[in-house]
């Protein structure tokens, strides 16, 4: 189980990458399934070759901005479908990444990583509680980030680039620019998780991405659920526990007996579920019971009011 919250937390960075397209910008950008790799791809390859695991890291998180903006740039200025954008540069980046790794598999269990000083045989951490509470400090850091981003100008437009293209164009914004740069920083952090999950697993593996693009939905989608979205940094929040939530729940079914053939089954059916559930009425009725018990006091002043004038008005 440890294990399973500790994965959760690196996967939380990919599920802020999907929540940057297909939140804030309504766009469903399937290039994840690629750039994931790309990015553990390249930091896998620059530690074999030297290179200190921090660099390696970095340049998997421009590798990762390099795939977004091509994806933006085939959407933008090449009239693109978004869906079909992000696929075609998803199955370019399967050969790309095949050019990096110059093998279908490569192994880092004997070289340097981010995480070697953390199985120390003499201190080990990961495997332990005290894995999670040093990983979740990396969420957390791009989760502030990020809600700090998107209460810039820059990340206003982005929000209104989602919301209502047409209005925000009007102002003379180009929402171009603000797909592009979006596309670029989500698939930045997309590959900055894989470049982490390369090193805590001991390999890159030419297949590692793929339904990249469902965990981050299922992510988004659960955590939404739970904490619900009506500002940015509760929706984002909810991303990240909704990460380490759907790791904790694959790990309880295969601890039940699940085969892990069936991984994707249980990831579909969990999205499903995720999707499914909020539409029904008694869970709207939970929603609401909760949302009245959180009313703040000048809240329920101001409704109190408003039904006494709602009284004196029908007199």
């Amino acid at each position: 189980m440890i294990t399973a919250v500790e994965i959760g937390l690196i996967y939380a960075l990919m599920a802020l990458g999907v929540y940057l397209t297909f939140r804030v910008l309504e766009f469903a950008d399937l290039t994840v399934d690629g750039s994931f790799t790309t990015g553990a791809a390249v930091a896998a390859v620059g530690i074999l070759n030297g290179l200190n695991p921090l660099v390696a890291t970095l340049l998997g998180f421009v590798s990762g901005l390099l795939a977004g903006l091509i994806t933006g740039l085939l959407h933008t200025k090449g009239n693109v479908d978004g869906l079909l954008a992000g696929i075609l540069t998803q199955i370019g980046l399967y050969s790309i990444n095949l050019r990096i790794m110059g093998t279908s598999n490569l192994g880092l269990l004997r070289a340097e990583t981010l995480f070697t000083p953390l199985r120390n045989p003499d201190n080990r951490i990961l495997g332990t509680w005290l894995g999670p509470a040093i990983l979740v400090v990396i969420p957390v850091v791009f989760l502030v980030a990020l809600i700090w981003f998107l209460h810039t100008d820059i990340g206003l437009a982005m929000r209104a680039t989602g919301d209502n293209p047409e209005m925000i164009r009007s102002f003379g914004v180009s929402t171009d620019f603000q797909k592009i740069l979006g596309l670029s920083l989500s698939n930045g952090l997309v590959a900055l998780s894989g470049a982490l999950m390369a090193q805590y697993q001991g390999f890159a593996d030419i297949g590692m991405g793929i339904g990249m693009i469902i965990t981050g939905l299922a992510s988004v989608i659960i955590g939404q659920a739970i904490l619900g979205r009506l500002t940015i940094w509760r929706a984002a929040t909810a991303v990240v526990i909704g990460a380490v939530l759907y790791r904790v729940v694959v790990q309880l079914a295969l601890m039940a007996g699940l085969n892990p053939n069936d991984m994707k089954l249980i990831s579909a059916v969990l999205v499903i579920l995720a999707l499914l559930i909020p539409q029904w009425k008694g869970f709207g009725r939970i929603k609401r019971m909760f949302r009245l018990r959180r009313r703040t006091p000048e809240e329920r002043t101001r409704d109190q009011l408003a039904q006494e004038n709602a009284a004196l008005e029908e007199d």
